[in-house]
């Protein structure tokens, strides 16, 4: 297959990559990705693989993180779906089929969207999810469409980084409102309330002066365009903490479309002990309006040894989710809620990740929250009881809910977002009907394979635990012969290790390291075994990552290594450990956390072992350590000459080709720094050579060598796959019919199938079933 590299065509990409290398000043910048996704596109379009046909494989019973949802009153057959990184999805049949309308744009991360009251088919779209959850991804502002999602142009705001709110003037679809959240993990200027008065030509900040506090949500007065509450936010997350309360959460009141504001806090918590703040306005009583608050003042003192749900000690019990009400349009509030005890842990720990209430539009006293479940109030925001779904797979509903959208006309029609996918109920959350199946927006962090024929495909998935099904299946495919897919050991955050030699036994933790070794074999209930290596008595606390590392040695099948902060290897299939390192992280005590904040930081993030020398070991760490062990009992080696301090490995691939040769990805994105970080080494580490070349400018997160053909390599980035035949001096891309961005989070290719598959953080499983013509 080949296609010629035009005159014109050279010149573009030559051109983008010499703007990205004078903006690698910015890399934080939005319009810094918006160039990176140009140069990405021109390499799709020179690609010799442009024509390839990657193969969905699924899976097909479940979805992504819904972000926010909408119906159009009167007509149930359409139906609208944003994914924290699936994109944006419709459907013209009540569910039935969905389709995806953002597939060609620069982000598949979607924080929020509005369609024009005055006319559906206008929809604003903000870009870059606002929950903030460790994975998610910035976006690059808003988009704009006026043909009902068929083309989209930019809109700007385009270095706001999160968007989590759009409200559009009931009569005129040019005023728009916007509530921009701020870059996740650094400060930036550009959070804060947008208007635009000509459809999105134009914006103006009209609320917040500094670069750490943001906009969270908007609610227009039904009765009155002009009459708006908006909350802020002042937050950061750190790669140690979540969001930690800071002072600046209030609520603002404008009667004037946002010329001018004051803040309306009477009767709210101390706002240097509150974090996001939603807010919602009653259509049947204008006057009426509710706050939830995630309040973190200090409610009562930790019960001797209480944990967390991931078994840490807790430091803090605050009080949680509470709910305020206002009956004179947010002059004043008042704590309606009364069941402390329940919503203490409504919002689990994380209560920065939810905050979103709705009201009844023909009640004012009926109010739903959302939360880890979803609750809805009949008395005025006092008491809350939990809307479940049933347990058929069809009517069953998911945890962790982020939208809800309340038919005007008809109160009992309800469309709800969550970390499952989109779910409606008809009469009023008696039976509720899921699209888990429908919609292939699955947020995968890894995958591997077994040596089964057709191979298993596993990984573990946002949310949902983990995962494996056949290789051979194909999302949406009605043929029964390829075994489809189902649970598999490991919770949502591991790393998974297949014994070659026997692929009935699974290695993977349940969270944060707490490794199980499963025997596919038996049931259920008695077919995984704690095996994770105990605290000892001269150790600190053991920091698993949530991806903490475990791979299988190539040498012998009973080897495994696993990583905290201390490498351990098992020569015993995991029934005993022997500790080999020291903590190989910097064990920086300013860069941890407390609970219920804490993050595990500084541990084990990539381990591998040569396959061409047993015991030659190399490790890193999330804080950017890199060691090296030449053999069994020989010391271990700092190898991090020449490479980004402090950033995130994300793999080390030690070549089976060469010896000295090993590769190294960094994932510096918990910084927001967009760079590409991919090195190879020709001395075991001893000196390290960027082989980034002309890989548009993206966190990378994986790379691998092909099994079969010397000097290829396959790489997956925040942005898409690519492909170098020359050892990483020139890189090809190999998106062709994926959409035109998408997280790669893992790939590999299978020894014996000679498949290329690749995990994505938003749209599932992809299988390259004719990899042949990229090795010849």
């Amino acid at each position: 297959m080949s296609i010629s590299l035009t005159p014109g065509l050279l010149v573009s990409i030559l051109l983008l990559s010499a703007m990205m290398t004078r903006a690698q000043q910015v890399p934080t910048d939005g319009h810094f990705r918006l160039r990176a996704f140009q140069l990405h596109q021109k390499l799709n379009e020179a690609s010799s693989y442009r024509g390839l046909a990657w193969r969905n494989a699924g899976p097909d019973i479940i979805s992504g993180r819904c972000t926010e949802v909408a119906g159009i009153s009167g007509n149930r057959n359409i139906m609208y779906a944003s994914f924290a990184t699936g994109g944006f999805w419709k459907t013209t049949d009540a569910g039935e089929h969905w389709t995806p309308l953002f597939d060609g744009q620069a982000t598949q991360s979607v924080g929020c969207f509005a369609l024009a009251p005055s006319d559906p088919g206008i929809i604003y779209l903000g870009t870059g999810e606002a929950n903030i959850f460790r994975a998610s991804l910035p976006g690059v502002g808003i988009y704009k469409s006026i043909d009902g999602g068929k083309t989209w142009k930019h809109a700007g705001l385009t270095n706001t980084g999160t968007l989590a709110r759009i409200v559009v003037h009931p009569s005129n679809p040019d005023i728009a409102y916007v509530a921009a959240g701020g870059h996740e993990w650094s400060y930036n200027a550009d959070r804060g309330l947008y208007k635009t008065t000509d459809g999105g030509q134009t914006w103006k900040k009209i609320l917040g002066n500094d670069d750490h506090t943001g906009a969270i949500d908007i609610a227009m007065d039904p009765s009155d365009p002009n009459m708006l509450l908006a909350s802020t936010w002042n937050r950061i997350r750190r790669r140690w903490s979540d969001p930690v309360p800071e002072d600046g959460d209030h609520i603002y009141k404008t009667t004037d479309g946002g010329a001018t504001w004051q803040v309306v806090d009477d009767g709210l918590p101390e706002t240097k002990f509150t974090g996001r703040i939603g807010l919602a306005f009653s259509r049947s009583n204008p006057n009426v309006v509710y706050a939830s608050v995630d309040n973190h003042t200090p409610k009562r003192e930790p019960k001797p040894n209480e944990l967390d749900p991931y078994g840490r000690p807790i430091q803090v019990i605050p009080y949680g989710l509470q709910v305020y009400r206002s009956d004179d349009k947010g002059g004043h509030w008042t704590r309606v809620s009364t069941e402390d005890d329940k919503l203490e842990r409504f919002a689990g720990t994380y209560g920065w990740v939810f905050g979103q209430i709705r009201v009844d539009p023909r009640n004012e006293d009926v109010v739903y929250i959302l939360g880890v479940p979803m609750a809805r109030s009949k008395d005025g925001g006092k008491t809350f009881q939990v809307m479940r779904g049933e347990e058929k797979e069809s009517d069953r509903t998911h945890g962790d809910h982020h939208a809800l959208w309340i038919d005007p006309a008809d109160p009992d029609y309800l469309l709800n977002g969550n970390d499952g996918g989109v779910v409606v109920t008809y009469n009023g959350g008696k039976k509720w009907k899921n699209f888990f199946r429908k919609i292939p927006t699955t947020q995968f962090y890894n995958v591997t394979y077994d040596t089964r024929s057709p191979h298993h495909i596993l990984g573990s998935v946002q949310d949902e635990g983990s995962y494996m099904g056949s290789s051979a299946f194909t999302y949406g495919s009605r043929d029964t012969a390829a075994k489809g897919w189902a649970t598999a050991p490991g919770g949502e955050g591991t790393i998974i290790a297949v014994d070659p030699t026997d692929p009935e036994i699974v290695y993977a933790s349940s969270f944060y390291g707490r490794l199980m070794r499963s025997d596919l074999r038996l049931p259920d209930s008695i077919r995984s075994k704690k095996i994770y290596p105990k605290k000892a008595d001269d150790e600190e606390v053991h920091r698993g990552e949530w991806l903490a590392y475990t791979m299988i040695s190539p040498h012998d099948p009973q080897t495994i290594y696993h990583g905290f902060q201390y490498l351990f290897r098992s020569s015993d299939g995991g029934n005993t450990w022997k500790r080999l390192t020291d903590d190989l992280t910097r064990n920086e005590k300013a860069r941890m956390g407390r609970t219920p904040y804490a993050i595990n930081h500084q541990a084990i993030t990539a381990i591998d072992e040569s396959p061409l020398r047993q015991g030659l070991l190399y490790a890193g760490t999330d804080d950017g350590m890199v060691w090296r062990r030449n053999g069994e009992g020989g010391p271990w080696i700092q190898v991090k000459k020449g490479i980004p301090q402090q950033a995130h490995v994300s793999r080390i691939v030690a070549s089976q080709y060469e010896l000295s040769t090993v590769y190294l990805t960094l994932s510096n994105r918990r910084e927001d720094d967009n760079r590409p970080y991919i090195f190879r080494s020709r001395d075991m580490g001893l000196n390290w050579e960027s082989i980034a070349g002309n890989l548009p400018p993206a966190p990378v997160n994986v790379v691998r060598e092909d099994p079969h053909r010397r000097g290829i390599l396959y790489c997956g980035t925040d942005l898409g796959v690519y492909v170098s035949k020359d050892s990483g001096r020139r890189w090809q891309s190999l998106q062709a019919n994926l959409p035109a961005t998408v997280s790669v989070q893992d790939l590999y290719v299978h020894p014996t199938e000679n498949k290329l598959v690749i995990g994505t953080y938003g749209r599932g499983v992809w299988v390259l079933d004719d990899v042949l013509v990229v090795q010849r």
